[in-house]
């Protein structure tokens, strides 16, 4: 065997990547001074490419197969260096092995909350979060672009140019699809298709595609989620369809809690009694209201002169307005006594149900406190 025979037999004759990772997207193939003899065996496995790039040119590109290696399967590559008749000296060329499969799982989400204009309840701030998954579809751009001549290539070091790419689009897309913030869970699927079609070009100028978006989460800030909660109570209790009017039992029920009292079971059983009876005087007159307009419907009487009403101080918030009717219910119930502050239109200071003359008539059939 000659001298060139045994240097032709010491030069790399198999060129092929086994990969043992989850996230190596580019790898270059290792060899001394980067000599490949004619003849070599190129082996690229099925989801990758093989890439020639001779001194910064991208040559030619290898789908999967095996092949030997010569000038007929190396065309551009072959124009490159001019091989007219072939050749028989080794040559310098880098191949880089692509990992065209889909990398799955990979994460999303805002750092900071995102602002949009929801119709129902104006500016709000939302987080969302999620996963996608891509692909390489454009060996040969996705190095030019984004791998450059890094040796080994993985998600770690794009998904993060790529996050932010993607919270650009979601705000945008979210504004775009007009879906209300309380409908967004019941769309998630049409909110993916939706932003996939907003991003995916923008990652084919990268050679990538995205193969699968996923919203899992859309979150309202903690005050709009409080007055969801407080809705739907509302919605449980049944008439109490009115927020002030929700307010006003929630604030009852709070100084029925109230530590500071002498007896504060009594205090809070009487503001439970005082809200349940409260929703029972509001039932009964949206009832009354109801059966009103059902007679005004049904023949011509006019209706009942209205009597005066009157607002009640209770743990120093404002209620009401009550009626007279609703005041004695309120009294038979003991949540509302003499030194209850009262207040009505024309009035310049709130005062004591008991110095009202249009009021002691509701505690006069009332007996006094049990002595202890």
């Amino acid at each position: 065997m000659g001298l060139w025979d045994r240097i032709k037999n010491e030069l790399i004759d198999i060129i092929e990547w086994t990969d043992d990772s989850n996230n190596t997207m580019v790898w270059k193939f290792p060899r001394h001074q980067n000599e490949i003899k004619n003849g070599a065996q190129l082996t690229v496995r099925e989801s990758q490419v093989a890439v020639f790039v001779n001194e910064g040119r991208i040559a030619d590109v290898f789908q999967p197969g095996r092949y030997q290696l010569n000038t007929q399967n190396m065309p551009v590559l072959t124009t490159i260096m001019g091989w007219k008749y072939g050749f028989n000296s080794p040559f310098k060329v880098d191949v880089f092995f692509v990992n065209t499969k889909n990398f799955t799982d990979n994460k999303w989400g805002t750092k900071n909350p995102i602002m949009l204009r929801d119709a129902e309840f104006g500016p709000i701030r939302l987080r969302a979060f999620g996963t996608y998954a891509i692909k390489v579809i454009d060996a040969a751009l996705f190095i030019r672009e984004i791998a450059g001549t890094q040796a080994h290539f993985t998600t770690d070091e794009v998904t993060e140019q790529l996050r932010n790419l993607i919270i650009t689009r979601f705000t945008d897309a979210i504004g775009e699809s007009k879906i209300p913030a309380l409908d967004l869970a019941a769309n998630y699927d049409e909110l993916s298709t939706f932003i996939t079609g907003k991003i995916n070009p923008e990652f084919g100028e990268y050679g990538l595609s995205v193969t699968k978006f996923l919203v899992e989460n859309v979150s309202l800030p903690p005050e709009v989620e409080a007055a969801l909660d407080k809705r739907s109570s509302m919605g449980i209790l049944g008439n109490l369809n009115q927020y002030a009017q929700f307010q006003a039992a929630n604030a009852i029920e709070a100084a029925a809690k109230n530590p500071g009292g002498s007896n504060p079971g009594l205090e809070m059983g009487m503001g439970i009694t005082m809200a349940q009876q409260m929703a029972q005087m509001l039932n009964q007159q949206n009832q009354q209201n109801q059966n009103q307009n059902q007679q005004n419907t049904n023949n011509s009487t006019p209706p009942p002169i209205p009597g005066p009403t009157f607002f009640v101080a209770v743990n120093g918030q404002q209620q009401g307005p009550f009626s007279l009717q609703s005041l004695q219910q309120m009294v038979s119930a003991g949540t509302f006594t003499r030194e209850s502050l009262v207040w009505k239109q024309g009035m310049s200071e709130w005062l004591k149900a008991g110095d009202m003359q249009e009021l002691t008539g509701l505690f006069g059939s009332t007996p006094p406190p049990i002595p202890k």
